[in-house]
C-alpha cells in the first residue's frame, strides 16, 4: 500500500487544527475518519472521509467506542492527535471538575487512544502517531498551571512512547506550535495580535503533519516546535 492510500484518524477533525489536517490529507489522496463530539459539525461529503463520533471527556465509554473502531477500520496506520481545548487562569480559580476535564481530554484520552492501537500499529510495516503539542509544553507560565501540566504531559507520553516504540516500525512526533488562529480562542479573553506574523493558521500545521506522513522510512521527526514570528496577544 502506497503513502497516499493509507488510512489516518484526526481527533478534533469538526474544527481547527484537526479540520486543516483531515482537510489536507483528503486532498493529497489519504483515507481519514474524523472524531468529534458531535458529527453534526462536519462540513464534508469527500468520498475518502468517514466521520466518528467520539467524546473525549467520557473516558467511561471511549474504550469500547475505540475497540468498535478498531474492528471497524483495522486498515487505520496513523493518528494525528489534535482534540484538545484551553482554559486559564490561577489555579484556585480551577474547579476541581474543571481540573480533571482540562487533563482527560488534553492528556489522558489521548493516552488511552494510543494504548489501543498501538499493539496493532507495532506489527504494521510503518504506523505514525503524532500528538499536537503546545508552546505550553516547553515552559510553565502563570494563568497556566493546569493547561502547561496537560501538554508537559502529552510531551512526557510522546517522549517515552517513542522510545518503547524504537524497535518497530511505529514513528511517535509531536508537534508544539505557538498560538494558532482557530476556534480555541472563541472561549478565552485574549487571542493572537492581528499581524499576520502574529499567529501560525491551521494550515501551517496540517502542512507539518503531511511533511511527517512523507517522510521516507529511515526518517524520524521527533519533535517540532512551530511559533510566529513575532508574539503579540491581545484581550478581548
Amino acid at each position: 500500500m502506497s503513502d497516499l492510500m493509507r488510512t489516518v484518524l484526526v481527533t478534533g477533525a469538526s474544527s481547527g487544527i484537526g479540520r486543516a489536517v483531515a482537510k489536507e490529507l483528503l486532498r493529497q489522496g489519504y483515507f481519514v475518519f474524523g472524531t468529534s463530539r458531535d458529527c453534526n459539525q462536519f462540513e464534508t461529503t469527500h468520498s475518502h472521509f468517514s466521520p466518528v463520533e467520539m467524546d473525549f471527556s467520557k473516558l467511561s465509554l471511549l474504550a469500547e467506542q475505540v475497540k468498535q473502531l478498531q474492528t471497524k477500520q483495522p486498515s487505520i496506520s496513523v493518528i494525528v492527535f489534535c482534540a484538545g481545548y484551553g482554559r486559564f487562569g490561577a489555579l484556585e480559580q480551577f474547579s476541581y471538575q474543571q481540573i480533571n476535564s482540562l487533563m482527560t481530554v488534553n492528556f489522558t484520552a489521548q493516552a488511552v487512544l494510543a494504548r489501543a492501537f498501538v499493539p496493532s500499529f507495532k506489527k504494521k510495516g510503518r504506523a505514525d502517531l503524532i500528538f499536537m503539542g503546545s508552546e505550553s509544553a516547553l515552559q510553565g507560565r502563570r494563568q497556566g498551571a493546569v493547561y502547561c501540566a496537560s501538554k508537559f504531559a502529552v510531551r512526557g507520553f510522546s517522549q517515552a512512547l517513542r522510545e518503547e516504540c524504537a524497535k518497530s516500525q511505529v514513528k511517535v512526533t509531536l508537534i508544539n506550535p505557538g498560538m494558532v488562529k482557530s476556534e480555541f480562542f472563541d472561549q478565552l479573553d485574549f487571542e493572537p495580535g492581528d499581524d499576520d506574523n502574529n499567529y501560525i493558521l491551521p494550515e501551517d500545521l496540517a502542512a507539518a503533519v503531511s511533511y511527517i506522513l512523507m517522510t521516507r522510512p529511515g526518517i524520524l521527526v521527533d519533535e517540532l516546535v512551530i511559533n510566529p514570528v513575532n508574539k503579540m496577544i491581545k484581550f478581548k
